[in-house]
C-alpha cells in the first residue's frame, strides 16, 4: 500500500508539474485536470489600467489603459471563465449583443464567443436561444436564462465542448463557420434562430456545432435556475454533472430518478455511463460542481461534488463502453458534519430555505454566523493524492458558516471519518475551487475573504479582508495570487506573509475567474474582457471587437 500511495503521489506530482507549465489554459483548472488554479507563467503584470468606456458603449476608448494588449465588450453579464487554446480565446456569455444583430435582435439567451488571442477581434460566436417553456419539465424553476453561459469551454484540438444555457452540452468546431459546416449537425441555423422562428441564414463568423445532447430530452432531468458546470475531457471521454436540481419551493426534485453524473462519447455525444447514487432524493439545490480527475494507487479516479453535501469518488471508466454502464463508486464523503445537517438538533428534516436571507422569515442576518446545510459549488481540487473541496450555497441565499475538507482520496467506502486529514472552519460559504502551490493554499469566500492555509495541517497562515463579495478561485501565477471581487481584481503576494500588491477597479461586478496562458493574464467583468500583459503600450492596448468581414 506504502508502494502504491508513494506512485500515486509521484504521479500526480509530475502530472501537476507538467500541467503548471506556461501555455494555454483549454478548460477550467488550465492543463491540470485536477483543477488546481496554478499556472506555470512568468512575468505577468501585477496592475493595469483598465482604460475609460465609450460613452455609446462600444468599448474602451484607445489610448487610456495601461498593460492592456487588447479589450473587448460582451454582452453585459460575463458569469463564465475563459479559456485559451491554439491562439483562440473562448467565454461564455449572454446574448444582449443579439440586439443589434438585424437577423435576430433579441436579449436573454446566452452566447459563446469564439476571440482571437492576439488581437480580440470576435472570429465567431454561437447565439443560444432562450429554452422556451414548452421544452421545460412542468412546473421547472428555471428563469436565470438571461445569465448567459455560465460554463468555461473545454478544448481538445479542433473542438470545444461547452454546458449552454439552455441545458445542453454542444461539440463545436473551434473555427467556426469559417471552414465550412462540420460534423453531422446542420441544423445551426435553426438553432440559433431558436424554437417556433424561422431558421437565420448562416454566417462565417456564426459557431459550427458537431452535435448536441440535450440533457433534458435525452436524460430526463430538470435544471434549476441556471445549468452552470465545465466539461472534464479524458481522451475519447467526457465527464460532466447532469444539472439535475429542485423546485421552486426548494423541497423536492422534479426528477428525482434522473442521473447525476455522466459519461459522453467526446466524438459522437452519446451516453457512455451514469451513477446510481439516488441523488434526486437527497438533494437541496442544483448540480453545479465542475468534476475533476487523478491518478490514486494507480488507478484513475473521478471526483464529483453533490447537491446532497457529500464528494463522490468514481472509477475512470478505462475505454468507450459498447453499451452505457453504471459507475463503480469507490469512496464518498459527507462534508456536512451532523450538527450542519440537523442545526437544531431536533432529529427533524431541516427547511433548506430557512436560510436564504430574502425571505421574511429567515432567520439569516447575512452576517456568516447562519448555520445550515450546504452543497458542493466549486470543483474538488485533488492534488498529490488528497482531494480539497469547499461547501456553499447560492449567493442569493446569503451568507453562512462554511468548512473546508481536506480528504485523503486513497481510501475506499464511507470515508467521512476515515478519509478526513483536515478540516477548516474559519471560512464561510464558498462557491470556489483552491490553488495549491509549495505547500499553501489558497482560497475565497462568499464574504469576500482569501484564506491562505498550510496545505498539510489546513492551519490559516493568512486572512485577506477584500470587503466585497467574492464568487472567483484565486489563481496562483508568477509569485502573485488573482482573484476577483464584486468590485474589483486584487493583486496579493504569493507566500507566507500577507501583501497587496494592487487593487484595481473594473468598474462593475466581476463573477469569473482569472486565467493566465502565453504570457497573459485574462481578466473579466460583467461586461469586459481585458488581455493583460506587462509592457504593453496603451496605443496598441485595446480594439474594438469587429466582426471579420462577411464572406
Amino acid at each position: 500500500m506504502i508502494q502504491f500511495r508513494a506512485l500515486s503521489v509521484m504521479m500526480s506530482t509530475f502530472l501537476a508539474a507538467a500541467a503548471a507549465q506556461a501555455g494555454d489554459w483549454p478548460s477550467w483548472g488550465g492543463a491540470d485536470r485536477g483543477r488546481n488554479m496554478v499556472s506555470g507563467e512568468k512575468g505577468l503584470a501585477e496592475t493595469f489600467k483598465p482604460g475609460e468606456k465609450s460613452t455609446t458603449g462600444e468599448g474602451i476608448l484607445p489610448g487610456t489603459t495601461e498593460n492592456v494588449r487588447w479589450s473587448a465588450k460582451l454582452g453585459n453579464l460575463i458569469c463564465g471563465n475563459p479559456t485559451v487554446a491554439d491562439g483562440r480565446v473562448f467565454i461564455g456569455t449572454d446574448d444582449a449583443t443579439l440586439q443589434n444583430d438585424p437577423r435576430l435582435k433579441r436579449s436573454k439567451g446566452g452566447m459563446v464567443w469564439c476571440l482571437d488571442e492576439k488581437t480580440g477581434q470576435t472570429l465567431w460566436k454561437l447565439a443560444v436561444p432562450v429554452r422556451p417553456k414548452d421544452r421545460l419539465p412542468v412546473n421547472a424553476h428555471y428563469g436565470q436564462q438571461n445569465l448567459g453561459v455560465c460554463s468555461a469551454p473545454a478544448v481538445s484540438g479542433n473542438r470545444a465542448y461547452v454546458l449552454t444555457s439552455s441545458c445542453e452540452i454542444l461539440c463545436l468546431d473551434v473555427k467556426g463557420q469559417a471552414d465550412g459546416n462540420d460534423g453531422d449537425f446542420k441544423d445551426e441555423g435553426q438553432y440559433i434562430a431558436g424554437s417556433g422562428k424561422p431558421p437565420v441564414a448562416l454566417e462565417k463568423t456564426d459557431g459550427d456545432i458537431i452535435w448536441k445532447f440535450d440533457l433534458i430530452e435525452q436524460l430526463g432531468i430538470c435544471p434549476h435556475d441556471v445549468a452552470a458546470n465545465s466539461v472534464l475531457i479524458d481522451g475519447d471521454i467526457l465527464y460532466v454533472t447532469s444539472a439535475n436540481g429542485v423546485n421552486h419551493e426548494h423541497t423536492f426534485c422534479l426528477r428525482p430518478d434522473a442521473p447525476s453524473f455522466i459519461a459522453l462519447d467526446a466524438r459522437t455525444g452519446r451516453l457512455l455511463a451514469t451513477d446510481t447514487e439516488d441523488l434526486g432524493h437527497t438533494m437541496w439545490h442544483c448540480l453545479w460542481s465542475p468534476p475533476t480527475i487523478g491518478v490514486v494507487n494507480g488507478k484513475k479516479l473521478v471526483f464529483f461534488g453533490g447537491a446532497d453535501g457529500v464528494c463522490y469518488a468514481f472509477e475512470a471508466l478505462a475505454s468507450v463502453p459498447e453499451k452505457p454502464v453504471h459507475f463503480a463508486k469507490v469512496w464518498s464523503y459527507d462534508c456536512n458534519p451532523p450538527n450542519f445537517r440537523d442545526p437544531l438538533g431536533d432529529g427533524k428534516p431541516f427547511n433548506y430555505y430557512l436560510g436564504d436571507k430574502r425571505k421574511k422569515y429567515s432567520t439569516n442576518k447575512n452576517d456568516g454566523t447562519f448555520l445550515g446545510p450546504s452543497e458542493i459549488i466549486g470543483s474538488p481540487t485533488f492534488h498529490e493524492g488528497r482531494v480539497y473541496c469547499t461547501i456553499g450555497q447560492d449567493p442569493m441565499h446569503g451568507r453562512g458558516r462554511g468548512l473546508l475538507h481536506c480528504i485523503d482520496a486513497s481510501k475506499t467506502g464511507d470515508i467521512t471519518k476515515t478519509g478526513c486529514v483536515w478540516t477548516y472552519g474559519g471560512i464561510e460559504r464558498s462557491i470556489a475551487s483552491v490553488a495549491i502551490k509549495d505547500g499553501l493554499l489558497y482560497t475565497a469566500d462568499l464574504a469576500g475573504k482569501v484564506h491562505c492555509l498550510d496545505e498539510k495541517t489546513g492551519k490559516p497562515v493568512w486572512i485577506h479582508e477584500t470587503g466585497n463579495e467574492t464568487w472567483s478561485t484565486p489563481l496562483v501565477a508568477d509569485e502573485k495570487v488573482y482573484v476577483c471581487t464584486k468590485s474589483k481584481l486584487v493583486t496579493l503576494a504569493e507566500g507566507r506573509t500577507r501583501k497587496v500588491l494592487s487593487e484595481i477597479s473594473l468598474g462593475s461586478s466581476a463573477y469569473s475567474t482569472p486565467v493566465a496562458a502565453n504570457g497573459t493574464l485574462f481578466v473579466c467583468s460583467q461586461s469586459y474582457i481585458w488581455a493583460v500583459q506587462k509592457g504593453a503600450k496603451p496605443a496598441l492596448a485595446t480594439a474594438a471587437v469587429a466582426l471579420p468581414a462577411r464572406q
